[in-house]
Parts: structure tokens; sequence; C-alpha cells
């Protein structure tokens, strides 16, 4: 593997498993120092990091409280001495019709999804700055379209597209790129929880008609860390299997 983040530093939330602990390793193996976060103990992510001869740091966070968020980009860049990347990946959802959804599934969405993103990049630009680093959250297909019984959700993941390009708007004349993945059915434990008949339909509507896996989201994430991806700019990248297309 291309060690070319070598010397980097990569801070990823929503660590412990799926997408999150994907990127984890992408970025390990290309050489980078990784910082994994997430509400539970991510040290298994941080575990498997090491295997890549890579400094890994393990911190539970919970993104919707801004103290805990600001602490940990202060750890990373206290353990580290810089920060160059970051994912926001961190993400819950509930499922119910709109009027049927309970205000503390819709606070509790919205404050992780949207919240936790907002919070990530105002702790991390800071040292962004210093390095010219490159941001990517994780937005969904859900950032493009509506979604039955997913109301906060879809909510959500619109403010983080949005939230996105403001961003990059921001700070792009500055040095720091801000953009998105928006993954489509990706094979995690929270697709895992959505009924086989619901799924059906949308792995049916994805043109090459399966689940993606966790380390295909990840590949687009250090690609647009990279230098490869030097003009990428506010961008929201489908990974989805073709599912906008169709």
């Amino acid at each position: 593997m291309n060690r070319e983040f070598e010397g980097r530093v990569a801070f990823v939330t929503g660590a412990a498993g799926g997408i999150g602990r994907a990127s984890v390793l992408a970025f390990a193996a290309r050489g980078a120092s990784v910082v994994a976060c997430d509400l539970v103990d991510p040290a298994e992510t941080v575990a498997e990091a090491d295997r890549h001869g890579v400094k890994a740091l393990s911190l539970q966070v919970d993104v919707a409280e801004g103290a805990a968020v600001r602490d940990a980009v202060e750890a990373a860049v206290s353990t580290f001495g810089r920060l160059d990347f970051a994912h926001n990946n961190a993400g819950t959802f509930a499922v119910a019709p709109l009027a049927d959804l309970g205000e503390d599934d819709w606070s509790r969405v919205v404050t992780v999804n949207l919240g936790g993103v907002f919070l990530g990049m105002k702790y991390q630009i800071p040292h962004l700055l210093e390095t010219g680093g490159a941001i990517v959250n994780t937005a969904s297909i859900w950032s493009e379209q509506g979604a039955a019984a997913q109301g906060a959700y879809v909510a959500s993941k619109h403010g983080v597209a949005g939230l996105t390009r403001t961003a990059a708007i921001d700070y792009g004349r500055h040095g720091i790129r801000v953009n998105a993945v928006a993954p489509g059915p990706i094979r995690t434990a929270m697709t895992a929880a959505v009924p086989d008949e619901a799924m059906a339909p949308v792995i049916g509507r994805t043109t090459v008609e399966r689940y993606g896996e966790p380390a295909e989201v990840a590949e687009a994430v250090v690609w647009l860390c990279s230098p490869a991806a030097a003009y990428v700019n506010g961008a929201v990248l489908p990974v989805d299997g073709g599912y906008l297309a169709a």
C-alpha cells in the first residue's frame, strides 16, 4: 500500500465499527497516525490499526457534547503534534412516520448526525488551518431525497450536505478542503437493524444490485483527503452503487 500519508494525522469519529472503522484502517494503511473516536471504546479498531505499524489513539467521545469533542481534538494534537485529516462519521437513526417520531428521538438523531459534524469541524478547523488539511463528513443518499419513516435522519443528512458546502466556501481560500461522502446501502450494523423487506427495494435500485462494503466508502474518504483530489472542494460524493443515478 502507498504510504502517502506518512507523518500525517487523521481523526475519525464513529470508529468502533462500520465505515468509521474502515476509514481508520484505510488511513493507517497509508501511513497516517490515527485517532479513533466513538461513544463506545474503539480499542479493537486501534489494535487493528497498530498492525500497519502506525501510532494510534483510542478515545471514547460523545460527539453531541461540545466539550467532549473539543477535548478529543486537543488530545489528538497534544499526542501527535498536528492534525491533517478529519472524517466526521458518527451517526445514528430512528424509524417512525413523522407524527409518531418522538421528540427525544428527533433531538438525538439531529444532535449526533448534524451537531456532531458541526462540533467536529468547529474544533478541527483551527488546527487544520496550520496544516492545510482536509475534512470529509459522512452524508448519505438521503441527503439528496426523502425516505419513508426517516424524517430525523433525512433532515440531519440534508444538513450535513449543506454544512459541508458552506464550510468549503468559508475555508477553501485558507487551504482547507471540505467534502462529504454520501453512502448508499452499506453493510453495517445500522443497515443490519433494518428488516430485509425494507432494504430489498433499496438494494434493487442500485445499479450493481448489492450492498456496498465499509471499505469501499473508506477508499473514497482517503481519496478525498489525498493530493489526487486537490481540486475537489464542497462536493458530496455518492458512494452508492449507482442508487442516485437510477
